[in-house]
């Protein structure tokens, strides 16, 4: 059974998407909030698997709501509460718009998940599943335009981990390679004839390594920190 916590500014969104997710067997609704602040609160003590956020449109705030949801730890050199009862909720962002700069930085503050509100209601359940045992979910026009926004952003950024190539076997660098030029699991399983199993099993290991919870995020790890280069 996987709890979820529903965000969202818009009243009769949220009523629904309560509504939809209810009525699954397997998925049950902890809660419901418009408000940013209280959705973080919610979140340290609800403990849900997935938080649902929608709403208006993409806003700065939304994004630091997100880090602080998925990302609780960070609060404590603040000052902050943050429950250390198993591993932070899981934010999946319903979202108007594909725009890459937002999704971008949403999936850097840890989102797990990245749907556009055109998403069919069968899509959106399956997306609130796959967040919940931890796999990424991302609309699949948005998943080339965001390794195309890596693959092309040269400009360098300070390192937050002291991860490098060392930190990797050759495997799991030729795995690497192959998440950050777009591949899919059967494709780098073909192509590096490994089983779909073992790739699926090394994707989680790089995650682990780097501290990121979505594939797009290594595939921003990679390219950030000259892991893979962009190609000419």
């Amino acid at each position: 059974m996987a709890c979820v916590l529903i965000v969202n500014d818009q009243p009769l969104q949220r009523l629904g998407l309560r509504m939809l997710l209810a009525a699954e067997p397997d998925l049950t609704v902890v809660g419901d909030t418009a408000d940013a602040a209280e959705a973080i609160r919610l979140s340290a003590e609800l403990r849900p698997d997935v938080v649902l956020m929608g709403g208006r449109g993409p806003r700065h705030e939304d994004v630091e709501t997100i880090r602080r949801i998925a990302r609780p730890s960070r609060l404590a050199a603040v000052g902050g509460s943050a429950t250390a009862a198993g591993p932070p909720p899981r934010v999946l962002v319903l979202t108007s718009t594909a725009d890459q700069g937002y999704a971008y930085a949403a999936l850097r503050a840890g989102a797990g998940g990245f749907l556009l509100e055109d998403a069919t209601s069968d899509e959106l359940i399956a997306a609130v599943r796959v967040v919940a045992v931890g796999d990424a979910a991302i609309t699949p026009r948005l998943t080339r335009a965001l390794i195309d926004t890596v693959r092309h952003d040269r400009t360098p950024r300070p390192a937050e981990r002291a991860v490098g190539a060392d930190a990797f076997t050759q495997r799991e660098r030729d795995v690497l390679a192959a998440v950050a030029s777009g591949w899919s699991n059967a494709e780098i399983a073909a192509r590096l004839s490994i089983a779909p199993t073992t790739v699926k099993s090394h994707v989680s290991h790089i995650l682990a390594k780097i501290g990121a919870r979505a594939r797009v995020q290594a595939v921003s790890f990679a390219y950030e920190y000259g892991l893979v280069h962009p190609a000419a």
